[in-house]
Parts: C-alpha cells; sequence; structure tokens
C-alpha cells in the first residue's frame, strides 16, 4: 500500500525550485493525478517520480497569472512575507496572514 504525506498545506505560499513562480497551495494529490500528455510533455530528464504529492497552485510570474501542477521535489517554502497576487485567491482565501492564506471554505 502507497502512503504519502504531503509536505505543504493548504494555503501555503511556495516557489518552484527551477523555475521562477511562485504560488499558493489550493489543492493537494497523493500521488500524480494529471494526464499521460502532460507527463510526457516534460523533457525526460527533468520528469518527476509520480509516487509523490502533487500541489495545484494559484501561480503567479512576472508576466502572468495561472493554475501550476508541480511535484513536491519541485517546491521549497516562500519565506519572503510577500502576498500572492492570483485574482483568484479571494474565491477560495481570507486575507493574507503570518504568512499564509487561510480557507475561506469549509472542506468536506
Amino acid at each position: 500500500m502507497f502512503k504519502s504525506h504531503a509536505k505543504f498545506h493548504l494555503g501555503q505560499v511556495v516557489r518552484h525550485r527551477k523555475h521562477p513562480f511562485r504560488g499558493v497551495v489550493f489543492d493537494v494529490d497523493a500521488m500524480f493525478s494529471n494526464t499521460d500528455e502532460w507527463y510526457d510533455a516534460i523533457p525526460e530528464e527533468a520528469r518527476p517520480e509520480k509516487e509523490q504529492p502533487f500541489y495545484h497552485l494559484l501561480a503567479e510570474n512576472d508576466q502572468s497569472y495561472y493554475v501550476a501542477y508541480v511535484s513536491e521535489q519541485n517546491l521549497v517554502p516562500d519565506y519572503s512575507g510577500e502576498p500572492v497576487d492570483h485574482p483568484d485567491l479571494p474565491d477560495l482565501f481570507g486575507d493574507f496572514e503570518d504568512g499564509i492564506y487561510p480557507l475561506h471554505f469549509q472542506l468536506n
């Protein structure tokens, strides 16, 4: 049986380890749960293992806002203390406080 524990939590601000973007975790998959086409589009030498948590992020870079799907091995905590400006944040989270975004809704 596969067991996984997510390192990052909902509302946490994280950065990509290799690419210049950051975001807020809004969902977690215990292991890879995207399409094979998406996975195969990643260069083989950079493909993460599927058997680890993957995070859905409300992401931003210097040019745009988007939703990202990132493996745990490619994320690090963001300790900048700076809020993320993604326009969809208010739909899911409360105001940025103490470095995190509190959930704005109830989970099932």
